[in-house]
């Protein structure tokens, strides 16, 4: 016989005790303060090399993994490498990759849009940021450690999480650039995962240098108007 499966339990917000009913003026303010916080974040490409205490990395992942996702199995898992030798490891295997990009493997429409941006080849951030966070999406999982069940919505609950970790180290005072050679096949090989997740992306984390720059392409944000209907 199939087995059935179980029944499930709930609790109550008010046995939770997670829910906070703000007054509405308060919570006006929440999400203005929230939102020109995060209109202050920034894709940089020149870091400090300043450490930072793992604890501090530490805690803004643990915010990631509370993102919702399909089925609620949690379809990620993030490598934190602070390791100076795997870091130039890292920068090598990715740059071969980007070589490639741009030498002729990307089409003309993706170079010109890159063209405001300023960006090549060349990723000497890899090794100079005190931390990179390779994030992978796993094809297989569950609720708990050690299940072998199908995912569900991998890349739309993968990206969120890496939402969530993107402002948490934001507002945690890091700068952060989200880098993607392709393929990342790499980093299951460098990073010793298994071939059942996918590289999603990879996170530099660090400091900027006030010498960094920003493309004023990269300022172009459209306005609330073009971006929200309301019916």
């Amino acid at each position: 016989m199939t087995p059935q499966p179980e029944e499930p339990v709930f609790r109550t917000l008010a046995q939770l005790n997670d829910f906070i009913d703000f007054p509405h003026e308060e919570m006006k303010i929440r999400a203005k303060t929230f939102f020109e916080d995060l209109a202050r974040r920034h894709t940089i490409r020149d870091f400090l090399p300043d450490p930072i205490e793992l604890s501090v990395i530490e805690d803004c992942i643990a915010a990631a993994g509370r993102a919702p996702s399909g089925a609620n199995h949690q379809p990620w898992h993030f490598a934190v490498v602070q390791d100076q030798k795997m870091k130039h490891e890292i920068r090598l295997a990715a740059e071969a990759e980007e070589r490639a990009f741009y030498g002729g493997k990307a089409s003309d429409e993706w170079l010109d849009a890159l063209a405001p941006i300023g960006t090549d080849a060349n990723k000497p951030f890899l090794e100079i940021a005190p931390y990179l966070i390779a994030i992978f999406a796993q094809k297989r999982g569950g609720v708990e450690v050690g299940m072998d069940h199908k995912n569900y919505y991998i890349n739309e609950s993968v990206g969120i999480a890496t939402g969530f970790l993107i402002a948490a180290l934001h507002h945690a005072g890091l700068a952060t650039l989200t880098h993607t050679p392709n393929p990342m096949s790499f980093l299951n090989d460098k990073l010793g995962r298994p071939k059942t997740e996918k590289p999603f992306l990879l996170l530099v984390v660090g400091k900027p240098s006030m010498q960094a720059t920003v493309p004023e392409h990269a300022l172009v944000k459209k306005p609330l108007k073009d971006i929200m209907s309301v019916f």
